[in-house]
């Protein structure tokens, strides 16, 4: 990942951090997952990542919808 993107949110499961990412890019803010889970047992986190230009609006976005 590139040194200007930074780590918004961690969640268990891909398909928490594919909501997040859905919802960020409604409102226009580019986000990347990056799936840090084990391929073969599924244990381990997905990340969002977004642009730090992005990150105060992302975790403001983020609160407000509880996600």
């Amino acid at each position: 990942m590139m040194k200007d993107w930074e780590r918004i949110y961690i969640a268990g499961h891909l398909h928490q951090a594919e909501i997040v990412k859905a919802v960020l890019e409604d409102y226009s803010i580019e986000a990347s997952i990056i799936d840090k889970r084990d391929s073969s047992y599924l244990f381990g986190d997905a990340e969002v990542y977004v642009q730090q230009k992005d990150v105060a609006e992302a975790r403001r976005i983020i609160t407000e919808h509880h996600l």
